[in-house]
């Protein structure tokens, strides 16, 4: 079948598998590129089959020569229909790793479930023993209380009042105001249940209850900030509350790995095209101006950049782990320049319909979407008959 992309409400449906492997492959030639850097070979990634998690497990593969066991849950592929992006990186990953001698595997599994965390730690003890570092990288918008049943939904929301500002429809062009109402009743409480880092503990200490983490394990999440102007929408909203409450449990299970000569922290990554930050308003307006911005700097990183100086300099790099003054690990640190920021906001009320090309990378930030789902690869021909099985 032709396989197009299908995008409703800023949500792509479909993926191409022949796109996804040359998005692989670029990734992995990026990070050979660089070169071999140390680093313990027992990685276990939660949430690995896209975005920051996948990078990290291109990183610490074909950088650190690590074994890595990946946990996600993806749609798989039938005759007649595409499976997730997911479910195609995780199967080209897991081919090139152990081409290249690796240990490499992913179980399609529900990451929030007791069950699958027996499970993995039993595939931890089949195929390394323990593990030296857990990546926890989920981003999903619904998770089940594995002791309750009970399922929550995480949502976008302001805090306190409607907010409203500058936003930009990426597909069609168009720079005009977003509106959302506010959080209202358990909408903060469910979305923290979801995105915080309840479950994060839960992994943690099944794993240390279990015996499978290695002296002196690392575990690291993945959060965000950001500037001003996103502020109200993001961090001042029911996501930043869930993202706090990630960089809070961060500092708990920091203090329960202290008896292993381990540690626990969270790396607050740049802002990048992702499939979630394409569909929150004020967001793709931001990230096109500083791509542009970053860019011309020469600053731009995307995820396997990101991952790649995160892994070789700030966790496993000549100092070890490398910490701001609030615990944190700052790959965002060249994103919050004051010399960009400052770009960005003499910008930020310039922008308009008329002149969105020029002054913002809005063409990069389509480019990016599309190429998450396997699309708009230079070289591949997407006029061919694929089968969605890969």
């Amino acid at each position: 079948m032709v396989l197009e992309p299908k995008i409703i409400g800023g949500v792509c449906l479909t993926a191409h598998p022949t796109g996804l492997k040359k998005a692989l492959d670029q990734q992995i030639s990026y990070v050979r590129s660089q070169g071999s850097f140390t680093m313990p070979e027992r990685v276990l990634v939660i949430g690995g089959s896209t975005g920051y998690g996948l990078a990290t497990r291109i990183a610490a593969a074909f950088g650190g020569g690590a074994g890595t066991l990946n946990v996600s849950f993806e749609r798989e592929p039938t005759e007649r229909k595409p499976g997730s992006p997911g479910w195609y990186n995780n199967t080209y990953f897991d081919a090139a790793a152990r081409a290249e001698g690796l240990v490499a595997e992913s179980l399609n599994a529900d990451a929030f479930s007791h069950d699958t965390r027996r499970t993995v730690i039993d595939r931890i003890r089949d195929l390394f023993g323990q593990v030296d570092l857990v990546v926890y990288s989920l981003a999903s918008p619904v998770r089940k209380d594995p002791d309750t049943g009970e399922t929550y939904k995480s949502v976008l929301k302001p805090l306190g009042g409607t907010y409203t500002a500058k936003s930009v429809d990426f597909l069609k062009g168009t720079v005009g105001e977003a509106s959302i109402e506010p959080a209202e009743g358990d909408d903060e409480a469910n979305t923290v249940k979801v995105m915080g880092g309840e479950d994060w503990t839960l992994w943690i200490d099944a794993l240390a209850d279990a015996g499978v983490l290695a002296e002196g394990a690392k575990t690291v999440a993945y959060s965000y900030i950001g500037p001003e102007v996103t502020y109200a929408v993001y961090r001042a909203g029911t996501i930043g509350a869930a993202k706090e409450h990630l960089e809070k449990t961060a500092v708990d299970l920091d203090a329960k790995l202290k008896s292993i000569g381990g540690e626990a922290f969270v790396s607050v990554n740049k802002a990048l095209v992702t499939r979630a930050s394409s569909v929150i308003p004020v967001v793709p307006l931001y990230i096109s101006l500083l791509f542009r911005i970053m860019k011309s700097m020469d600053l731009h990183e995307g995820c396997i950049e990101q991952m790649y100086r995160l892994l070789s300099t700030k966790v496993y790099g000549a100092d070890g782990t490398v910490r701001d003054e609030a615990g944190l690990v700052r790959m965002d640190d060249w994103e919050m320049r004051e010399d960009v920021q400052a770009q960005v906001s003499a910008q930020w009320d310039a922008v308009t319909t008329e002149n969105l090309e020029e002054l913002t990378d809005i063409a990069g930030f389509r480019s990016d979407f599309l190429q998450l789902h396997g699309f708009g690869w230079d070289g591949v021909d997407y006029d061919a008959d694929v089968d969605p099985r890969g």
